[in-house]
């Protein structure tokens, strides 16, 4: 059975014309602070996936006993619980990568596209849609980080998860032989945000419906 034209628009709209970074301009901060290295910008991007996609189906799971007035609270503890799912998960097999990403996946709790998420569609759709729209908004906030991850450790250090591309690893005529320095500045955030902004010129050029409407 495939998917209907409903769950796939929920799907795979925020990863183009609906992505949350790039047109609804959410999820900035963590996008300028962990994506100097590819690693940490997939592992964040799995998190992410994680908690948005569970969070947004136990929302819409409770969504009809949830007491209105103090919804937000119930979605806090929620959002809460899966982040120290995800970062105790980190510390027993991760360690490493738990302490480069510091304070950034307790953050996770208070992104915008966690809460938007859950307020916009989980409280007013049932479980499956739900979980459609949380892995969607998720994975289009995942692609763009791992893309601005990918130029920024490549052309900042030379490297692609940690291995060496432009030295001289494999032979004696490495790229560095050629006279190429790798750009400090691309490892700084300032690069990160220049970065998102030409990855929504790119988008936008491509689709004219976003520059009128947006």
């Amino acid at each position: 059975m495939g998917m209907s034209k409903k769950s796939k628009k929920l799907l795979l709209d925020p990863l183009t014309d609906n992505n949350p970074i790039t047109i609804q301009i959410l999820g900035i901060c963590s996008a300028l602070a962990i994506t100097a290295q590819l690693k940490p910008a997939i592992v964040m991007a799995l998190s992410v996936v994680f908690v948005l996609g569970v969070g947004n189906v136990l929302v819409s799971m409770l969504r009809n006993v949830i007491p209105s007035k103090i919804r937000i609270i119930v979605q806090l503890i929620i959002v809460a619980t899966l982040v120290i799912i995800v970062d105790q998960v980190l510390k027993a097999y991760a360690y490493t990568l738990s302490k480069e990403l510091s304070v950034f996946i307790g953050l996770i709790i208070t992104n915008c596209i966690i809460m938007g998420r859950f307020e916009a569609f989980a409280l007013a759709n049932k479980p499956w849609p739900s979980f459609l729209d949380g892995i969607g908004n998720a994975a289009g906030y995942g692609v763009i980080l791992i893309i601005v991850a990918f130029f920024r450790e490549l052309l900042g250090s030379g490297t692609l998860l940690g291995f060496e591309l432009f030295g001289n690893a494999v032979d004696k005529t490495g790229i560095y032989a050629y006279g190429y320095e790798n750009n400090g500045f691309m490892v700084l955030p300032p690069m990160a945000l220049i970065v998102v902004g030409l990855i929504i010129w790119v988008q936008r050029s491509r689709n004219r419906e976003l520059i009128e409407e947006h």
